[in-house]
This record gives C-alpha cells, structure tokens and sequence, in this order.
C-alpha cells in the first residue's frame, strides 16, 4: 500500500483534491469532528484541561476556538489530548485498507508531528497565497486571527515543500487539476511498481 500526503496552506484543496486519486480517503479534520461529537472520553480529557472554558457535550468548534484565543500554547495541550484519538483511527483506516494499491492521508500536521514514515509519498500542494485567502473568507466560520495562530504551528509553506517529493499546482481549475492528478497517480503508481 502507498501512503500519499498532501500538504499545503490551510485552504490549498486537500480534501478536494485527495478526493480526485479515487482511493480510501482518511480526513483527520473529519475524525477530530466525530471525535468532538462522539467522545465522552475525549470531552472529559479535555475539560479536564480546560473547566472554565470547555462546558459543553459535544464539544462546540467555538469553545475551541476561545481557548486558543486566550492562549496560542493551548493549542498544543489540545492537540495532545486529541491526536491520540485520531492516531487510533488512523491506525483501523490503515488496518482496514492494508490491501488496497494506495490510500490518501489528510493530515494537517502530518510532518509537524513526525508522523512521516519511509515509502510515503508526500505531495505539495503550491497555491497562492491570494487565492487561499479569498476561499477561506467563503468559509462560514472564517476567523482571520485564528487563521494566524493555526499557520503558526505549522512549517513553513517553503519547509513543507522541501520535505514533498512532489509538488502540485492548485490554481483551482477543476478540469486542470483533475487532468494533473490523474497524471500524478499514474506517475506514483508506475514510479513504485519499477522499484
């Protein structure tokens, strides 16, 4: 099985664009979701960090989003009660999709937190920064400063494309990128079958 990451900006079209390889997907952003909505366990966890501020079941993004804001450091003491939670479910998607030629992982911190391991193919997803900003402001709970405080934990765009072994060009033409992921799984696949 291929691993293949993308990464990128925030808003750069990881998940639109994972989607396009037609392969199993994994979305942390959509398992920390059901984990803030689900688990009982991940609630007391964090509440347990946090009483004045997380008070609800399921977690509210806004409560979130207001720790952060108080303290930019909180965000690592959430990410280290969350990201064992999706490590677990990465690890069963893994598990279920061991047989299949390649699986997408989107994972926002996928090289922040060392999660790389050899024989995964990461891709960059270059875009401009202009552009990125103009489809995060179409976002319905777009927060600027949040934004700021997110990008700041995460390597630079220059870092992450220096670790990628590819580089993808988004500039959100959906006939365009199609055409180039097409090209691009066809390059991985052959690329892993002659070595």
């Amino acid at each position: 099985m291929i691993k293949i990451v993308l990464v990128g900006d925030i808003g750069s079209g990881k998940t639109y664009i994972s989607k396009l390889f037609k392969a199993p997907y994994f979305s942390a952003d959509i398992e920390v979701e059901k984990i803030y909505k689900n688990s009982r366990k991940c609630f007391q966890a964090l509440r347990k960090k946090f009483p004045n501020l997380i008070k609800t079941f399921p977690i509210k993004k806004k409560e979130l989003s207001n720790v952060i804001k108080k303290n930019l450091f909180d965000l690592k003491k959430i990410g280290l009660v969350v990201h064992p939670f999706v490590r677990k479910k990465l690890k069963i998607f893994l598990k279920k999709n061991k047989k299949k030629k390649i699986v997408l992982l989107d994972i926002p911190l996928y090289l922040e937190n060392k999660m790389y391991q050899k024989g995964d193919v990461v891709i960059f997803l270059k875009t401009k920064r202009k552009d990125v900003v103009k489809r995060l402001k179409k976002r319905k709970n777009f927060n600027k400063k949040l934004l700021e405080i997110l990008r700041k934990f995460q390597l630079t765009l220059k870092q992450k494309q220096k670790k990628s072994k590819y580089v993808l060009v988004n500039n959100y033409n959906s006939a365009n990128i199609k055409n180039k992921v097409k090209i691009l799984k066809d390059k991985i696949l052959n690329d892993r079958s002659s070595s």
